[in-house]
């Protein structure tokens, strides 16, 4: 009788340790640094810098357009007009200044 009681208690020990075993690797599979918060953590990033990727892209080509339009084989009046009043604080004599 003595060798079914250890044998009853060997028992009890594998399947807790199964358990046991069974919880971690839930736990590691959600909240590891390879599980499925960290997944969605990273894929929000990756949206989010995707989003800032677009918003600077479309800078650029604003950017570029300018830049085009004030090179030297195509010259925008208005829009040359326009800086040269933001950079140099000019007026035309007809305009009215209200601050």
């Amino acid at each position: 009788m003595i060798r079914r009681s250890g044998t009853q208690l060997g028992a009890l020990f594998y399947y807790l340790g199964m358990i046991m075993l069974g919880v971690y690797f839930t736990f590691a599979a959600v909240q590891g640094d390879y599980g499925l918060f960290k997944r969605i953590e990273v894929n929000a990033e990756g949206d989010a810098l995707r989003q800032e990727l677009a918003a600077l892209q479309s800078e650029v080509a604003e950017m570029e357009n300018l830049t085009a339009r004030l090179s030297d084989r195509f010259l925008d009046l208005d829009l040359l007009d326009q800086q040269a009043r933001n950079v140099l604080g000019l007026i035309r004599a007809d305009e009215i200044v209200i601050r």
